[in-house]
């Protein structure tokens, strides 16, 4: 799916389906073994993407220098798109945050987390409220296979729509290893403002 740069400023997040998403995550257990094929494959290709982020520039990659810190580094998304543009990227220790993964070992949990913000946030131009992570959710999403996409779907989509509808906005959800329902990680029915609820992203 090869979705033009501009798309990414007109993505919303529906209330409605932002409401329906925290509650199939709200829902569900802290880990289901049906996920596990999913997580695997998700495993698998966010430390591919990681790979690319941090290789050598002469080798094919982008050179970003990634650095673990105790605390959340960034207040929005300008300031983090500044250091990616230097070529350096600060990710949160996931053992800092106090809400293991039951799935994700905490190296593996970091990796997703800067490759999010390279290719979620600022490959889509989009901050960090409701329809900023929405944005980099499809943005980020294209690069995975349709089975990885379902668990990065909850790691992203499920997440923040928990912590924005069903927690205020005041604290993290706790970390799942489970799968929405299937349409919630299609990209497919993203809200692209101007676009007739009967379209499709344009591919």
């Amino acid at each position: 799916m090869d979705i033009p740069s501009q798309v990414y400023a007109r993505v919303r997040l529906d209330p409605v389906v932002g409401a329906a998403i925290a509650d199939a995550y709200v829902a569900a257990p802290t880990r289901d073994e049906r996920a596990y094929a999913a997580y695997a494959a998700f495993c698998r290709e966010t430390v591919q993407q990681y790979h690319f982020l941090v290789g050598r520039v002469e080798f094919g990659g982008l050179g970003v220098a990634v650095r673990i810190v105790d605390e959340d580094p960034y207040a929005d998304a300008t300031s983090m798109v500044d250091d990616v543009q230097h070529r350096r990227l600060r990710v949160w220790a996931s053992a800092a945050s106090g809400n293991p993964h039951p799935y994700l070992s905490d190296g593996e949990n970091e990796m997703f987390r800067a490759v999010h913000d390279v290719f979620g946030h600022a490959a889509s131009g989009r901050g960090f409220d409701r329809h900023g992570e929405e944005a980099a959710w499809l943005s980020h999403s294209t690069m995975y296979s349709p089975l990885a996409r379902r668990a990065m779907t909850t790691e992203t989509r499920g997440q923040n729509c928990a912590q924005i509808f069903r927690y205020g906005g005041g604290r993290f959800a706790e970390q799942k290893a489970v799968l929405l329902p299937r349409p919630f990680s299609d990209p497919r029915r993203a809200w692209i403002e101007g676009v007739d609820a009967e379209q499709t992203v344009p591919c």
